[in-house]
């Protein structure tokens, strides 16, 4: 399937750039940034854990370990990063790495020129609440496509008409943007707290300021199968501990568990002060 992907037209990184301690698959990785800063992660029970720092903004990172280009479907709350759509990881439309390039995408892109940050929030005040759909809140996912080997190109003269992928470049960028029965926005739609159920004081993502991000369409045609695929779910620290993620703090069996039989250190010197 041959269809348009965005990339950014100002790649920072590099193969040069430092290498990124987020989750990896196969040498591809998926952090979260926040405050310039990845997010530590915990592993529990086959999933990856990220806390969610309430009113945060945070941005997303993706790199491509590989000599050749790389496709990337990014969803944050189950919707595409790019348009908002719910579709399947091989047919959303996917930011393009180049060789050995990383990316951090910061937020919703809503035009070729603008993106609106992540931040953390309840999912009440969320993106996901607006657009009408938070059955996927807290999820953050990232899947990898390799490009298909391209035939050998005719001389010049052979086959009449545009180059490939001259069509995708004519193509206006689809805006990310709520179902057009949803009226009210994020903030307008935030319910009072006495009456809300539990899972709207969840975490989700919500839609920020907006930002400088600019991208451009260029032709990418993808393996039928992706090259890896990353998962992370983030929750607040109230449900990071009520999940076992992270151990509760006042649990003196915990800080047990924690205990070592050496440390190092050396004996204390009645010399030095202490």
């Amino acid at each position: 399937m041959r269809h348009p992907a965005l990339a950014a037209l100002f790649f920072a990184l590099s193969a040069t750039a430092s290498p990124l301690s987020g989750a990896q698959r196969q040498g591809f990785s998926l952090s979260v940034v926040v405050d310039g800063c990845e997010a530590p992660e915990y592993e529990h029970a086959g999933r990856l854990y990220v806390e969610a720092m309430r009113s945060r903004n945070f941005s997303l990172k993706v790199s491509n370990p590989t000599s050749e280009r790389i496709a990337v479907a990014l969803s944050v709350d189950g919707r595409n990063v790019i348009d908002a759509n719910r579709t399947t990881a091989l047919e959303a439309t996917k930011w393009v790495l180049g060789p050995g390039q990383a990316i951090e995408i910061p937020g919703w892109q809503v035009s070729g020129e603008t993106s609106r940050k992540f931040f953390f929030t309840e999912t009440s005040r969320s993106y996901a609440k607006w657009l009408g759909d938070t059955r996927n809140v807290g999820t953050i996912e990232a899947v990898f496509f390799r490009e298909k080997r391209r035939r050998p190109m005719p001389v010049e003269g052979e086959v009449g008409g545009a180059s490939p992928g001259h069509e995708a470049f004519d193509e206006p960028l689809r805006q990310a943007g709520p179902p057009a029965a949803a009226k009210a926005s994020p903030q307008e739609s935030i319910e009072s707290r006495g009456n809300r159920p539990e899972s709207d004081r969840f975490a989700a993502t919500g839609i920020g300021e907006k930002t400088d991000f600019p991208v451009q369409w260029i032709d990418f045609d993808e393996e039928a199968h992706p090259a890896a695929r990353i998962a992370l779910r983030y929750e607040f620290r109230r449900e990071l501990v009520r999940l076992g993620v992270l151990p509760r703090p006042d649990d003196a069996l915990a800080a047990r568990e924690r205990g070592r039989g050496f440390e190092p250190r050396y004996a204390p010197d009645p010399d030095r002060p202490r």
